[in-house]
């Protein structure tokens, strides 16, 4: 049988494409990756309840270091479409809330977590992204060359954020934050079943949906890789420089 590619489907498909290859991009166009950003030695996460408008302005919001990774999770609400942040809110929040053994915060909860991996030892995780068609972008996360997974470390997850980049003073926030605006999972694991192509790297390329409130301008994907214990292995954050 035949199978009949609607637009969507080719869309979706170049996408994935373009952020498998991480190719230059097109003149006037933005070529985002994290090749030759410092690797964060910590992720700082603040959940924030869709409920507590507040909680976005406070001024005791936990500030990062240049050297920290700041990640900004809007958690729903009870309340649901009813709670002032509920736009932004995603139920990814849930999912790492979870995934960290933690319950959704009355109001706001902030966990730092050590990237173990660092200097000549830490592992060559790279993060990229294209530009935005449709109301979709094309996101990759990558180790190349693969690294042999320890026997009880394994699997391993990647988590890729798509973040929204919001500056001090915005909407009254009293520091910069990345606000998650969509997130995929991967479990990675490394064993003699797979090609010898698919040994060489552990990689996930996938096309991510933008919220349609997200400004695309400011949009930016952030990763890391952690063990099966929950130990963050390595950590990336893609820049954008001008296409030639």
């Amino acid at each position: 049988m035949a199978i009949v590619e609607s637009p969507q489907m080719k869309t979706a498909a170049y996408l994935f494409c373009l952020a498998a290859s991480a190719l230059p991009l097109a003149h006037a166009q933005s070529i985002c990756t994290s090749d030759g950003v410092r690797a964060p030695v910590a992720l700082v996460e603040r959940f924030i309840n869709a409920d507590c408008a507040s909680c976005w302005s406070d001024a005791a919001t936990p500030k990062v270091g240049d050297d920290q990774l700041a990640i900004d999770w809007i958690v729903p609400s009870d309340r649901g479409d009813d709670a002032p942040l509920s736009a932004a809110a995603t139920r990814d929040a849930l999912s790492r809330l979870k995934a960290l053994d933690r319950s959704a915060p009355k109001q706001t909860l902030t966990i730092t977590t050590r990237v173990t991996g660092s200097g000549a030892a830490a592992l060559p995780l790279r993060v990229a992204h294209g530009v935005s068609i449709n109301n979709y972008i094309g996101t990759s996360i990558r180790i190349k060359p693969a690294p042999v997974i320890p026997a009880g470390s394994g699997p391993w997850t990647a988590w890729l954020l798509l973040v929204e980049t919001v500056p001090k003073g915005v909407e009254g926030t009293p520091v910069p934050r990345n606000l998650v605006r969509n997130s995929l999972q991967s479990l990675w694991n490394n064993n003699s079943t797979l090609s010898n192509d698919e040994q060489t790297r552990l990689e996930e390329s996938r096309p991510m949906q933008i919220p349609p409130d997200a400004d695309p301008k400011h949009l930016r994907v952030v990763g890391w890789v952690q063990d099966a214990q929950g130990h963050v292995l390595a950590a990336a954050q893609s820049r954008c420089e001008p296409g030639d």
